[in-house]
């Protein structure tokens, strides 16, 4: 990661969904109180509660495009902070800074990534730069992209969080809703950029170094700035060998991946894909891109 540089803010936005299933309001609100407290210059501490899905991209992209020297902090999961993430990329502004206060389901960004308390960091203005993975799709390479703080699956991954999605989030019924998802999965085939088609299990784009709270997939420090994400490949197997891959990713880890600054392939068939953990899709027949986007964000915390 790039070296640090104080900095303050006039303004700070908070952002948090109010209906989550998680503390994110009650979170949202300590964290206005401390800042309060903490910062050693006067700042415009703002509470934004999102009020339909999509709604922290509008609200992120507002707050970024009205001044430089602006912070947007998500209280999410990593879905919540993906929304965040590319509101602010949307709006052109390359000086608003970006952090994000684990709540929700899941933080993998923020649980890899993290360096000090929330608070801290930000009344320490320690603003650095990390890279994003950016996906487009179509033939133009002036099209509109996606931006994703962590990992982008394709494979076995977003079919298991669509069948989550379907159910219950309790423990148990996850790990039958897991099961079942995966007894009854198939793999996809892509033709990659070489013309070949190729089948795959699973197909992980990864811009950290741990995801789904368990799997290891490298053993270095500084992946998120480095230029380079990881490609982790299941090419397709019998379901005993792809089972037995993900149990040595959540004990052992998978070690060091191949790492690359950009991948292409076309699609066969309509293929669901997961961007730090929100579920979305690509058609068929269509030329799928994904790239590092070198030092894109400010972030800190």
């Amino acid at each position: 990661m790039t070296k640090g540089t104080a900095r303050t803010f006039e303004e700070i936005v908070i952002i948090f969904n109010p209906n989550s299933t998680g503390d994110a309001p009650k979170l949202a609100e300590e964290l206005q109180s401390k800042l309060t407290g903490l910062l050693p210059y006067a700042a415009e501490i703002r509470l934004k509660p999102t009020d339909h899905a999509g709604h922290a991209v509008e609200l992120a992209r507002t707050a970024a495009s009205n001044g430089r020297d602006v912070l947007i902090v998500s209280v999410s999961g990593d879905g919540g902070y993906n929304e965040v993430v590319n509101g602010v990329m949307q709006s052109g502004n390359p000086d608003a800074v970006c952090a994000v206060m684990a709540a929700g389901n899941a933080n993998d960004h923020r649980r890899t990534t993290g360096t000090q308390p929330l608070e801290d960091a930000i009344a320490g203005g320690a603003v650095r730069r990390i890279d994003l993975l950016r996906i487009k799709k179509g033939q133009s390479p002036d099209g509109p992209a996606e931006y994703a703080h962590s990992y982008i699956g394709f494979g076995l991954t977003p079919v298991v969080a669509i069948d989550l999605e379907k159910g219950s989030k309790g423990a148990l019924k996850e790990m039958f809703s897991v099961i079942r998802t995966f007894s009854q999965f198939k793999p996809f085939e892509i033709r990659q950029k070489d013309g070949k088609r190729r089948k795959f299990d699973s197909l992980v784009f990864a811009n950290i170094a741990q995801m789904a709270k368990y799997a290891t997939l490298s053993e270095a420090d500084d992946k998120a700035s480095d230029g380079l994400f990881e490609v982790i490949i299941f090419p397709h197997r019998s379901k005993l060998r792809v089972l037995l891959t993900a149990l040595k990713s959540a004990t052992q880890g998978l070690g060091d991946q191949p790492s690359v600054s950009s991948y292409e392939f076309t699609t066969l068939k309509p293929i669901p894909y997961q961007i730090d953990g929100e579920v979305n899709s690509v058609e068929a027949n269509t030329r799928v891109t994904i790239e590092c986007a070198p030092a894109a964000l400010a972030t800190l915390g």
